[in-house]
């Protein structure tokens, strides 16, 4: 876990000015918009909800801590941000893909193998990681997968893919096209139960249920694969200078970026 006010700062490039509370032992940002001040008794629920969330759907009812307001502080003219939630892609959006690049540097600290991440929007950014992978060992996806189940936030992530460091994580088409070819079910599948987030309703009980990792990697020889892995079908340097050129000429630009999956893709990072 990493604090906040010390992450505040990192991208800030500055520490944060703290200061006390009127009415609890906590700091807070000096320069804050709004501050709340309070305390939670953790035996006292009460019923919270239905409100429509990020995922798309309405978190159902359910009971809740209740926070008891103390004070209430402000800058003069306070600015009150939020955002607007529901089915994806919503303004929210920005937010979680902002996250995503921050955070990356971060899981490259205790995984420098990995080289880039994608939290696909439409599953709520904490349904699905993809993950490219620099593979140096058999089952080296596996434990990609375990590591991004043991970090923080990532624990509530229910579906990671794994990809080898040639396929571009944010082109969705590369890797359906390496998970649709690449994946034998009864080998590359990994199922495994840990916490889920609060928000998961296909799980059968509530904050916990199952976790896949499917491992789209190109299957070594010594991870039981008996047959010759067959080469990618790549354009020579020639024909994709040609294309490009007819591309151009017909005014639609050239090849790159367009997702084909006749051409060598281009490595992340």
């Amino acid at each position: 876990m990493i604090d906040e006010m010390m992450f505040a700062g990192f991208l800030r490039g500055d520490p944060v000015e703290m200061v006390s509370c009127l009415t609890v032992d906590l700091e807070v940002p000096a320069h804050a918009e709004i501050v709340l001040e309070g305390y939670v008794d953790p035996d006292e629920r009460r019923i919270e909800g239905p409100f429509g969330d990020h995922t798309g759907y309405y978190s159902l009812a359910d009971e809740y801590p209740v926070f008891h307001v103390t004070a209430l502080t402000h800058r003069r003219d306070p600015i009150y941000v939020t955002t607007i939630v529901g089915i994806p892609p919503m303004e929210d959006g920005y937010l979680g893909k902002a996250t995503e690049r921050l955070f990356l540097p971060l899981l490259q600290l205790t995984m420098p193998e990995v080289i880039d991440m994608d939290l696909p929007e439409v599953g709520g950014f904490h349904n699905c990681a993809i993950v490219s992978l620099r593979k140096t060992y058999p089952m080296h996806a596996r434990k990609v997968m375990h590591a991004v189940w043991g970090m923080g936030q990532m624990q509530f992530t229910k579906t990671v893919i794994v990809v080898d460091a040639d396929v571009d994580v944010h082109d969705y088409a590369q890797v359906a096209w390496r998970a649709f070819n690449n994946v034998d079910p009864g080998r590359d599948i990994l199922l495994t139960q840990g916490p889920l987030d609060a928000l998961d309703h296909a799980s059968p009980t509530a904050h916990w249920g199952a976790k896949m990792g499917l491992d789209a990697t190109r299957t070594w020889p010594e991870e039981g694969h008996l047959r010759e892995w067959p080469p990618d079908i790549v354009m020579s340097p020639e024909v994709v200078t040609r294309v490009d050129a007819m591309w151009a000429a017909l005014g639609l630009g050239d090849l790159s970026g367009r997702g084909r999956l006749g051409r060598a893709p281009k490595a992340s990072g």
